[in-house]
Formats: C-alpha cells, sequence, structure tokens
C-alpha cells in the first residue's frame, strides 16, 4: 500500500486498565460466592467504507467494549456479558453469573482449563499493525479500486461496489488461577465486487486482500482488475452434462473443504457423535502425501495466537501427518468429554497449513487433463454426521490440461470421507487469507450435475 497514507495510531487502552477491569471482575466473583471463575474484556475500533459507482454507499466508524465473565460454584456453570464497565455494571452482571451457576446442574466436565496448561510466556507474534485511516483516504482508496475495474474492460458495466475496512482491537483474559493474559491486534481488508456483461449474458465476480499489516495488502488497483478479470472470464458460461470427472478447487475453496475436516474433529462433534471422523484418530484420513500443520505462531498470521480462549498455551503440531490423523481439536470441556487432554484449540484452530507440493495451478490443469476447475461453490450442503456434500458450483471445463470454457448452475456431489481420500495432489499456489492456508486440491473424481 502507498506509504503516505500510514500514520500514527490513535493508541487503545492501556493494558493495565483492562486488566484491572478483570481483576476486579474476578475479585466480584469470589465475593459473590464463586468457587472459581473467569473473565474477558476487549475493546475495539473500526472504520468501514463502502462506495458504489462512485458514491458513497456506507461509512461506519465505531469503538466497542465489552466484558463477559463466567461463575463456577461447584460444577455448575453461569455466564453472562456487558458493554458497560461502570463498578456497578460489573456487580450486576457478575450475579447474573453466579445465579445462573447456583439454577443450573452440574456438569462433571465443567471448569477451568488446567493450570499447568496455562501459558507461562507470551510470544511477540507482530499481530498489531494500526492504519489509521482518515474516511476521506478510505473513501478515495475505494474509489480507486473499483475505478481501476471498471477501466479495465468495456464489458465491466456495473459495480456491486469496493470496500475498505480497518479493525484494531485489545482482549485481556483471565481466570482464577491467577491467569492474566492479552494482546492487541489489527485486521485491514479491501475488496471489490463487479459485473460484466456481453451479447451472451451477464457474470459477478469479486477479490479482495487482507492482513494484519496494511503495507502487506495488494494495490486498490489490482483489486479490482482482478475482480473485473475474474467477471469476465465467467461471460459464455454452459451447463454441462451429468458426469463423474476429476475435480480441481481453486485455493480459495480449498481451504473450505480442509474446514469441513476440521469442523469434523472439533471435540464438540465428536463427544456428541455428530461426526463421520467419529474414531478415526490414528488412521489414514488423506493420501500419505498430505500433512496439515498447526502453526499457531507464525508472526503476523491471521489466526496466530500465543495462547488460547481458555489461557491454554498454543504450540506447533501435526494434526495430519502422512495422511494420518494424529489428533482431534479440543477445548478443555470436550477433551474432558473424550478422557483427553486439551490441545489448546479454545476458539478454534491456529494457522492450519496444508503442506503444499511442487505443482501450481498450471501444472495441476495439465495433471487433470480433462475434468472440471471449480472456482466458485453455492449454497451449502454438507452434513457432518455422514460427510455427505453437495454444492452448486461454477467454473471452468477443462479439456488437454487447459480452460476450454467457462460452466455455471451445475452441482458437484461426493462423500467428504472419500473426497479426503481422493486428493491426488496439493499445489503451491497458497492463498494466505485465512487461518487455513490451503493451495488447489485436485480431487480424482466427482459426481457433476448439471443438465
Amino acid at each position: 500500500m502507498p506509504e503516505a497514507i500510514i500514520r500514527t495510531a490513535a493508541p487503545l487502552p492501556a493494558r493495565e486498565q483492562l486488566e484491572t477491569l478483570v481483576s476486579d471482575i474476578l475479585g466480584e466473583a469470589r465475593r459473590q460466592g464463586a468457587s472459581a471463575a473467569e473473565a474477558a474484556v476487549s475493546f475495539s475500533s473500526a472504520l468501514s467504507v463502502s462506495v458504489r459507482l462512485g458514491q458513497v454507499d456506507t461509512l461506519e466508524h465505531h469503538r466497542q467494549r465489552g466484558l463477559g465473565v463466567t461463575a463456577y460454584v461447584g460444577q455448575s456453570r453461569g455466564s453472562a456479558s456487558t458493554a458497560d464497565w461502570r463498578p456497578e455494571a460489573i456487580r450486576d452482571t457478575v450475579q447474573s453469573a453466579v445465579a445462573i451457576a447456583r439454577h443450573t446442574a452440574a456438569d462433571p466436565y465443567a471448569g477451568l482449563a488446567d493450570a499447568a496448561r496455562l501459558a507461562r510466556e507470551t510470544p511477540a507474534l507482530d499481530l498489531y499493525h494500526p492504519w489509521p485511516l482518515s474516511a476521506e483516504d478510505a473513501i478515495e482508496l475505494a474509489r480507486d479500486c473499483e475505478a481501476a475495474a471498471l477501466a479495465h474492460d468495456p464489458r465491466i458495466r456495473n459495480s456491486e461496489g469496493a470496500s475498505v475496512a480497518t479493525h484494531a482491537g485489545l482482549a485481556i483474559y483471565g481466570n482464577s488461577h491467577g491467569f492474566y493474559g492479552g494482546y492487541p491486534t489489527t485486521r485491514h481488508s479491501l475488496s471489490c465486487s463487479v459485473i460484466a456483461r456481453d451479447e451472451r449474458g451477464m457474470q459477478r465476480d469479486h477479490w479482495y486482500t487482507l492482513a494484519r499489516d496494511p503495507m502487506a495488502l495488494e494495490e486498490p488497483a489490482s483489486v479490482g482488475r482482478e475482480a473485473a478479470r475474474r467477471a469476465l472470464r465467467q461471460l459464455g458460461s454452459r451447463q454441462l452434462a451429468t458426469r463423474q470427472v476429476p475435480v480441481l478447487f481453486a485455493p480459495e475453496l480449498a481451504r473450505g473443504l480442509i474446514g469441513h475436516f476440521t469442523a469434523a474433529v472439533r471435540g464438540g462433534a465428536l463427544y456428541r457423535k455428530a461426526s463421520f471422523l467419529l474414531g478415526r484418530l490414528g488412521t489414514a484420513v488423506f493420501p500419505p502425501f498430505v500433512t496439515l500443520r498447526e502453526r499457531p505462531h507464525l508472526p503476523k498470521g491471521l489466526a496466530s495466537a500465543p495462547f488460547d480462549n481458555e489461557g491454554v498455551a498454543t504450540a506447533d503440531r501435526d494434526l495430519v501427518s502422512g495422511g494420518v490423523l494424529q489428533g482431534y481439536v479440543l477445548d478443555s470441556y470436550s477433551a474432558r468429554r473424550l478422557g483427553m487432554e486439551t490441545t489448546g484449540n479454545a476458539g478454534g484452530i491456529h494457522n492450519l497449513i496444508v503442506e503444499p507440493g511442487p505443482s501450481d495451478r498450471d501444472a495441476l490443469l495439465r495433471q487433470m487433463g480433462t475434468g472440471l476447475w471449480v472456482t466458485h461453490l453455492l449454497g451449502y450442503s454438507v452434513n457432518l454426521v455422514t460427510g455427505d456434500y453437495s454444492r452448486g458450483a461454477a467454473g471452468f471445463w477443462v479439456e488437454n490440461g487447459a480452460p476450454a470454457y467457462p460452466v455455471d448452475q451445475i452441482t458437484i456431489a461426493g462423500n467428504l470421507d472419500e473426497m479426503f481420500k481422493r486428493i491426488v495432489a496439493v499445489g503451491n499456489d497458497v492463498d494466505a487469507r485465512s487461518g487455513i492456508r490451503c493451495g488447489s486440491l485436485l480431487l480424482e473424481r466427482m459426481t457433476v450435475a448439471g443438465e
């Protein structure tokens, strides 16, 4: 991004102020009879702007603050929250949490994370890069992005708008084990969506850039041109007759497949027996060349964290190694339900990386030869209990290793268990705009339903 628009940020509240609030909440919980408690206090500031056809569509600048407390009375639990930081509001919120706990049935698995698992250090992960845009600067960036898209080709006839957003926040968590921890974070984005039209019809598409550091964002004009290029390439889309063919998922869609996998190995799905991967620990769930590594401490990572939402220290691990499932995604509660140990995943996964293979997208298209390259997914029909998968899709029919023509109004279907085993290649075209980093995924075959 242009250096000139990076200025000194207005500071977030002092960390000490939020730690004092957390301490006050925990102290109030003790006074009201809680045997244990945990609390989190957060503050955030954000600016978002959207323009359409050069005119400002929305402009929002907001600051949010909140606090939440979970109180335990024995093994009964109650939670309450508020956006009011006044002492009387804290007292009333804690009172609500304790009252709920007193009237809730005891749960033998409830409780704070084990004290021995709590983080002792907070490594510097470089997650805070403020971008204090004025509203005027943000509007101009969005206009530049949209203008580049509209000027890219005369067939770009309309726009659904361009948006700029910047967010900074600080959250502190503490519990009655004596743990206190927190750190500031930022997240910034720029996006554009446009409509292409010719005598064959109309197509829309979009593109976006997302990063912790504004200097890592793509240039506005580049984002706009990519949105236009993606819309143009879909013009003249056709349907396909129903068939079974190899399928290549673009990186931004491939990470969704991996997201279904992580959902199926989450503790909640497992102890409820609502996962097709129940009881599969230590077995092959992918081909031997597939490895999934969780790396919580990547500098500037979008899902980096020194500890999870319970204060448990995060650490590198292989979730899948050589295709074999090595572990689950557990918080303390689900781990206890399963007779296991927490994996430090309260709040989710932390930078899951699908180990890339040697091939880029074009090489994967050549490897596929004839098949379907999926660039869009529509609707949602995924059953994690059975693994059944069915999504509306669009993309390109591929012949002789190259895109032949665009396709839409089709459905792709399969079973996730079989789909994961039928991955034949992982691309090196990794999309890092998420907590799951993945390249293109080539599957041996899926059912494509069309005409």
